[in-house]
């Protein structure tokens, strides 16, 4: 797993939203930008997350922050959370994990014992020049926006 830190610059990404828009990093050129990676749409930790991102948006909006969150799911998926739970940012469908792999986000994890590979939930904050201002990874997913924030 490579590990990007602050001052790197920000992996160069395309993906596709939820409604099969191309979205890449130059889209998002002289804008700070919050990228976050979750593992599964739907599930209790990522809803709080996403929820807790979307309860705040209008404060991240005041700060200059755009949003997109990037899980392996896909763009029917993430359509469906999105109307589910009423959030006001796109995800990335990144199926093939060329996003996640970019960030350096997947690899091992232990659940309940078992090891596995899965996606590390972790926020990366980009600065207007594509530079990673800081890489939050240990969410706290009911208080994310005071994490990207502080």
């Amino acid at each position: 797993m490579t590990h990007l830190k602050p001052g790197d610059p920000a992996p160069n990404f395309t993906g596709k939203d939820q409604h099969g828009n191309t979205v890449s990093l130059s889209d998002y050129k002289g804008k700070k930008l919050v990228v976050y990676f979750y593992p599964k749409d739907d599930t209790p930790g990522c809803t709080a997350q996403a929820c807790n991102l979307r309860d705040n948006y209008s404060e991240l909006q005041k700060a200059g922050y755009s949003i997109l969150g990037v899980s392996a799911d896909t763009e029917k998926k993430h359509q469906k959370f999105i109307e589910k739970y009423d959030l006001p940012f796109p995800l990335i469908a990144d199926t093939e994990k060329e996003v996640i792999q970019a960030f350096g986000v997947w690899g091992q994890k232990k659940f309940m014992g078992r090891e596995y590979d899965g996606i590390h939930r972790e926020t990366f904050v980009i600065d207007e020049e594509g530079k990673i201002e800081k890489v939050v990874e240990k969410v706290k997913t009911k208080d994310h926006t005071a994490q990207i924030l502080a």
